[in-house]
């Protein structure tokens, strides 16, 4: 199963920033984050996050990009 976007988001907005990826994703088993959210976390790039929207945007270019591969 894959983490959805509006999952990724809700746990996102629980969050205090700015996190680096590691601390983001400890915030976010703290607060709950399934599996596939955890997953989705640590398959970004490893750098300080500055709010959710940044997280986001790594996200769906990844989602966009793994997408595309043929």
């Amino acid at each position: 199963m894959q983490a959805s976007r509006v999952e990724v988001r809700i746990i996102l907005r629980n969050l205090h920033f700015p996190l680096m990826k590691l601390n983001l994703i400890q915030q976010a088993l703290k607060h709950g984050a399934s599996r596939e959210v955890i997953g989705v976390l640590k398959s970004l790039p490893d750098k300080e996050y500055t709010n959710d929207a940044d997280v986001s945007k790594c996200f769906e270019y990844k989602k966009v990009s793994t997408s595309t591969r043929l």
